[in-house]
């Protein structure tokens, strides 16, 4: 007896089906969606090699109508990226922030994945991707990377173009020993400030030494904030309030500070000052109290680039003439700031004072200097720079200021 066929059961009205086209060469799954407002009937479709992946495109279709965003079919991972850098990071500055992101993008992520649709990009995608950077970044660039990826798709979905973000699943892998932080010892700070002192940069350099000043911080410093011969019993200071990051704030909030100035940083800047001054006369150009206390011949701001290259060249110099090691290509300025915080650090002044001097814990000094008060000016780094740097026999008294340091 012949055993009758099952009759293939055909998909109800209102239902998904899901099919082989021929013509395409491979699985088509439509998804019932009801009707729009024209009353016309809305029935998606999605593609698969096979029905298995059809299925759960239909699912992640369904997910996504349900929560109200319907992604993009064609929308890639290089288009989220570059959309977030054009409108997610306005306010930010163009060559500091902005810039930076974009350089990584450009060289580590758009390459790689950039091509990827974004509603089928996959942990496992973002996985493999950052394991393979890992080989050539540090760790750093690699968490650095992720958060790119992270905001650029969360951007996507703030504007219905991505429904879930899987980069928030993936942990950035342990990349490649990052740059060693530096800083010079005694020797090799004074070596390098001696080789300097002909050098337009010297008076520079011996902030930034002495002064635990950010070179973003010197580099916009004007002299109606530098005060070398204040009234009223205040020591000498500088009042670090600009960067030259964007509108011109600094760091972080707390980066904003006054600090006293040691001896050999007041002696400086007032050589520097009329050398300016001599400057502007011999140009015909009167001196401006507000400009720049560090510029150019021309009176150009400084640039960062330039100044990294006069740095590495007046190392250069320094390892020459005294015979310390020093490889000028392993230097940049912003280490003469740690080097700041080292010496202080091997002089005993407590880690707390020293956090302050840099900016790093909040202090009330700005408005406290303007009402003429002489506390709130930190001057326990300027005491400590004095005996490290000043001639035997004056200042004030090494184990003085080491027991005054401890009690702050």
């Amino acid at each position: 007896m012949t055993e009758t066929a099952k009759p293939v059961r055909r998909a109800g009205h209102g239902e998904d089906t899901i099919y082989w086209d021929a013509t395409k060469k491979t699985y088509v799954g439509a998804v019932s969606m009801g009707h729009a407002a024209n009353g016309k009937r809305r029935r998606p479709k999605v593609y698969g090699k096979t029905k298995t992946e059809v299925r759960q495109k239909i699912r992640d279709l369904k997910k996504e109508m349900e929560a109200g965003v319907k992604a993009p079919v064609h929308y890639t991972v290089t288009e989220a990226v570059n959309d977030w850098l054009e409108r997610g990071l306005k306010g930010r500055d163009e060559k500091g922030t902005i810039g930076k992101n974009r350089t990584m993008a450009t060289k580590h992520l758009t390459p790689f994945i950039g091509k990827a649709k974004l509603k089928d990009l996959s942990a496992d995608d973002v996985d493999d991707w950052l394991d393979e950077r890992a080989e050539y970044l540090a760790t750093r660039s690699l968490r650095d990377l992720l958060a790119i990826l992270r905001r650029s798709i969360a951007h996507a979905q703030r504007r219905d173009k991505a429904a879930r973000n899987v980069a928030l699943l993936v942990t950035a892998p342990e990349g490649r020993p990052g740059r060693p932080s530096k800083a010079m010892n005694v020797e090799q700070a004074r070596a390098v400030l001696t080789a300097a002192r002909p050098s337009r940069l010297y008076a520079y350099l011996v902030l930034s030494f002495l002064g635990g000043v950010r070179t973003e911080e010197a580099r916009p410093l004007t002299w109606d904030h530098v005060f070398l011969k204040p009234k009223d019993g205040i020591p000498p200071h500088v009042a670090v309030w600009r960067s030259v990051r964007k509108h011109g704030d600094t760091k972080t909030r707390r980066s904003r500070r006054t600090i006293a100035l040691p001896k050999m940083v007041v002696d400086v800047l007032e050589d520097h000052m009329q050398r300016q001054q001599e400057e502007r006369k011999a140009q015909g150009e009167e001196w401006d109290p507000a400009g720049r206390v560090f510029t150019t011949r021309s009176g150009e701001p400084l640039d960062a680039a330039n100044v990294r290259r006069d740095f590495r060249a007046i190392i250069a110099k320094a390892a020459k003439a005294s015979g310390i090691d020093l490889k000028p290509q392993e230097w940049t300025t912003r280490e003469t700031r740690q080097s700041f915080v080292s010496l202080l650090s091997d002089h005993g002044v407590p880690l707390e004072t020293i956090a302050t001097l840099v900016g790093h814990t909040s202090q009330a000094t700005t408005e406290a200097v303007y009402r003429k008060q002489l506390r709130p000016v930190i001057t326990k780094g300027a005491e400590a720079m004095d005996v490290i740097f000043g001639d035997e026999g004056e200042g004030a008294d090494e184990g003085d200021v080491v027991a005054d340091s401890a009690g702050a």
